[in-house]
């Protein structure tokens, strides 16, 4: 078993790569930060191939799928991302397209790429790392979460095309609410409502991920969350988003 995953070197991903580890998966990890991919690959034995890569370059997306399209990746986990707090119209529009390129097109393009290398041996699982912001309009956060609502809708739709195909490729997208890692102070925002660690979240999703799930949202406050944002107000809706994200580091 091999799996592949970007934003490797924090939080989530680096929690997904100790757990994949002590299955015996073989790991190619993948970020920006040569220093913390190098201290993780130390961290779980020296086995890990570590690259390091700006994925918010789209040509960099199809160099690493070229550095890796002959690894006989099983497992494709979409993680890379980031988010950025502030009125949009406040927030420069530099970081909005660099989030663009790396939330949605570092993750389209390389689901494209290696979902139809899955598809001809007809095995493997992708998980993109979207959020229940993807449910969501977020005032503050209003970029983010438009860019994690394309990851919920792409990943949704691919589900359904393998489906009816029979196929044995599997696509799940993981929809966590706040998660307690350095996503936060990059995106320079505290949430009103305690985060998850982010041990807790890698553990359900790769669990979920082998059981086939499409949405895969940790915690019961999470999935009664996108069950009952269906029936709210917009307007309602976009005031409790606010006020949840709306105190400031």
């Amino acid at each position: 078993m091999k799996a592949l995953i970007t934003g490797a070197s924090t939080g989530i991903g680096r929690d997904i790569a100790r757990i994949l580890c002590n299955m015996g998966a073989e790991l190619i990890l993948v970020a920006r930060n040569a220093e913390l991919l190098e201290e993780l690959k130390a961290e779980l034995g020296g086995k890990p191939k570590v690259i390091s890569l700006d994925l918010s370059v789209p040509e960099n997306c199809y160099q690493l799928y070229d550095m890796t399209k002959d690894e006989d990746i099983d497992i494709l986990i979409n993680n890379a991302g980031f988010g950025t707090y502030g009125e949009s119209s406040t927030v420069p529009l530099e970081t909005e397209l660099n989030m663009i390129d790396l939330n949605i097109k570092a993750v389209h393009i390389l689901t494209k790429l290696f979902l139809k290398d899955f598809e001809e041996k007809d095995k493997g699982h992708i998980l993109n790392v979207a959020s229940i912001a993807g449910f969501l309009s977020g005032p503050l956060m209003s970029t983010y979460y438009a860019t994690k609502g394309y990851v919920v809708k792409f990943s949704t739709a691919l589900f359904e095309e393998l489906r009816r195909k029979k196929s044995n490729v599997h696509i799940s997208v993981l929809c966590p609410g706040p998660v307690d890692t350095e996503f936060n102070n990059r995106a320079g925002v505290n949430f009103l409502i305690n985060g998850h660690k982010s041990r807790f979240v890698a553990e359900y999703a790769i669990k979920k991920m082998f059981k086939n799930k499409l949405i895969i949202a940790p915690g019961l406050f999470i999935k009664l969350g996108i069950i009952l944002q269906r029936f709210v107000p917009t307007r309602l809706l976009l005031k409790i988003c606010y006020m949840l994200q709306s105190c400031k580091k």
